[in-house]
């Protein structure tokens, strides 16, 4: 953005180069874009629940195996 120097400009985000931050500054999004956005998740965020569900699960059958096979002993 460049200023004439012809003209004075009494704003100081526009004298430092800020952008406008006017309504017609920001675009507007479709709605259902962002409604897609917002109900989607990560696929890594998908991917680490489901090894973590598998390895707790495997963890706790492991815990009551030991528990069956010690009372089997006893």
């Amino acid at each position: 953005m460049s200023v004439d120097s012809a003209e004075p400009v009494s704003d100081p985000a526009v004298q430092a180069g800020a952008p406008e931050a006017g309504p017609e500054a920001v675009p507007a999004a479709a709605p259902g874009v962002r409604k897609r956005i917002e109900s989607k998740f990560p696929r890594g965020l998908v991917i680490r629940l489901i090894a973590y569900l598998f390895v707790g699960h495997l963890f706790a059958f492991f815990v009551y195996l030991l528990f069956v096979l010690g009372g089997q002993n006893q």
